[in-house]
């Protein structure tokens, strides 16, 4: 994302999850082989000569690199004259400045089980895999196509061994079943994820209140429909969203976005917050206060559309970064309706609660040693080259003089359009063990980082009205964990419960739209029925096992409170320092 400074410069809009030390230049091309804190090998000292010279030390020799393999993402977006994401000028960077001699494999990043499968299959595994999906990892694990890396941590590494000793939810959440670690895992800057924007200037002019409750949220929102806000004098405004992401971001008001919760100390469905919001959906729908083909507008590109066209009250949208909200969304919208204001609305509270939006990963596992790995050393040794400060930086921001320059302390990107095609695009997915979450200094904070920009303050404020929104850690999180901390069904099981999940969803809808024909309650029966005639019960009786077997050293939510609080913290005390 880019915007332009009083003096015409382009600026890269660079996630504020990487973190920047005050007034360090970064480092651009130096010969950093990332073993930092290992000797080299010395060669035997040469024998006195004949003539009783003295005898001189040998140069000691430089450690061969070793070939290992290692996986990228093909998203199918590096320029042709960039090469491919197998062979470009930050593979070979990192094959001049690295450990190691590394050849890339490419994985498709959709569906990159299937290639995922086929390499395993042929003994062709990656000796070093970077994969989001738990579900993918754990497959493997399953399978014993992974290699345990307590031990190899402990011989070889010094910057990830540090790493977990500093902090130990590292090892928490690398550990399988077996009691041995196979992950390594990275931190992240945590930010909310979904959210609310509403119009306050419709708020106004119909002299209404922020909505607090979901029974005041309905209230507004027929107002908003039936009460002409935009006052064109027709009846062609909707209240809120519920299509795309919006169904998640208003199930999770209800606490209805995960089937999982905990009641006395089991792990159990909650088939009665799903019958609440589903109940909820379907008064909007009755009222015609949501668009009645919103179940056609599966990505929820014609509800952004609306909002943006001073046609929708209420944007319940799922984005992460302040910046992009307000260039993506409140900028095109005051530009189509100049009097429009906004703001963000916290979950209002329903019969369950208020909740908290979906919050970042605060701690991510993001790679695994293949079982097959000939040079496993060499690969712990290239994970600590890829967490260096001096290499996750210079894979965000390119070389010095290139693609940024220094400017009060942190870079300053020279040209937005270059660096998104020579680095940004391509260095992605070879940043998947940057911790940008466990520091941040005040040039992280947009009144630093786009102090050029005339909006600067706009941005700081924005992106502190945001946090300051959601992030309101004394309010339950709507899920039992983080999405990717779930634990993963056998596989069987959940080839049932994904297909089964799809027919219980598309009973709720049939409700939500059918009037008086259908009814929730005829459909949770229903949900119900089919929930049992599919091994509803296996599935059941799976995650209970699972949460007595591991609710003592899962990461569950107050594990993620926790690191949320150290980085608000954080957070404050950079502003307190740019005060």
């Amino acid at each position: 994302m880019t915007s332009s400074s009083a003096s015409g410069r382009k600026w890269l809009s660079v996630s504020l999850t990487v973190a920047l030390a005050g007034g360090a230049l970064l480092s651009g091309c130096s010969n950093n082989n990332g073993e930092a804190g290992q000797t080299a090998e010395q060669a035997s000292s040469q024998p006195p000569s004949s003539s009783g010279e003295a005898s001189k030390e040998a140069t000691p020799s430089p450690e061969v690199k070793k070939d290992i393999t290692v996986s990228v993402y093909d998203r199918g977006n590096v320029a042709q004259d960039e090469g491919t994401i197998e062979n470009n000028r930050w593979t070979k960077w990192i094959n001049e400045n690295g450990p190691a001699n590394v050849k890339f494999i490419a994985i498709p990043r959709t569906n990159p089980e299937e290639k995922i499968n086929v390499l395993y299959a042929s003994g062709s595994g990656p000796d070093l895999l970077f994969e989001y999906a738990p579900n993918n990892r754990n497959m493997l694990y399953d399978q014993k196509q992974l290699m345990p890396i307590d031990d190899l941590i402990e011989q070889y590494s010094v910057n990830y061994k540090k790493l977990m000793e500093d902090n130990p939810i590292l090892k928490k959440l690398g550990t399988k079943s077996d009691g041995k670690l196979y992950e390594f895992g990275r931190f992240n800057w945590v930010n909310p994820q979904r959210g609310i924007l509403i119009r306050t200037d419709w708020l106004e002019k119909l002299n209404l209140k922020m909505p607090t409750t979901t029974e005041e949220l309905f209230e507004v929102a027929k107002a908003f429909t039936e009460q002409d806000p935009d006052g064109n004098g027709q009846k062609d405004t909707f209240g809120l969203s519920i299509s795309g992401p919006s169904e998640l971001t208003l199930k999770q008001i209800f606490g209805s976005s995960n089937k999982w919760v905990v009641k006395d100390d089991q792990l159990v469905i909650d088939w009665e917050r799903r019958t609440e919001y589903n109940n909820y959906a379907k008064r909007l729908y009755d009222a015609g206060i949501v668009d009645r083909d919103f179940a056609a507008d599966k990505n929820g590109a014609k509800a952004q559309q609306d909002f943006i066209n001073g046609k929708l009250g209420m944007y319940l949208f799922q984005n992460n970064n302040a910046m992009s909200i307000l260039q993506t969304l409140v900028d095109p919208l005051k530009k189509n309706v100049a009097t429009a204001e906004v703001t963000f609305l916290a979950y209002p509270e329903s019969e369950a609660g208020a909740f908290l939006p979906t919050l970042g990963n605060p701690v991510q596992m993001t790679a695994v040693v293949s079982a097959t790995a000939k040079n496993p050393d060499a690969v712990i040794k290239y994970v600590d080259f890829l967490i260096e400060d001096s290499t996750s930086r210079t894979l965000s921001y390119g070389i010095e003089g290139t693609h940024y320059t220094m400017a009060n302390g942190f870079p300053e990107i020279l040209d937005a359009d270059k660096h998104s095609k020579e680095v940004s695009t391509i260095t992605a997915d070879m940043r998947m063990l940057q911790n940008g979450g466990l520091s941040f200094s005040k040039y992280d904070l947009p009144a630093l980082k786009y102090q050029s920009d005339p909006r600067h303050d706009e941005y700081q404020a924005f992106y502190d009205l945001f946090r300051d929104t959601y992030l309101t850690l004394d309010k339950p999180y709507p899920e039992l964990t983080m999405s990717e901390h779930m634990p993963s069904l056998p596989k069987g099981l959940l080839t049932t419960d994904t297909n089964v999940e799809k027919s219980i969803d598309a009973i709720w809808l049939k409700a939500v739209v059918s009037g008086t024909k259908y009814t929730v309650e005829q459909a949770l029966k229903d949900a119900q029925d089919m929930w049992k005639k599919n091994d509803g019960q296996a599935i059941e009786d799976w995650y209970k096992q699972w949460y007595i077997d591991n609710k003592d050293t899962a990461m569950l939510e107050k594990d993620i409170k926790e690191i949320v609080k150290q980085q608000m913290e954080t957070y404050a005390a950079a502003k307190q320092e740019l005060n």
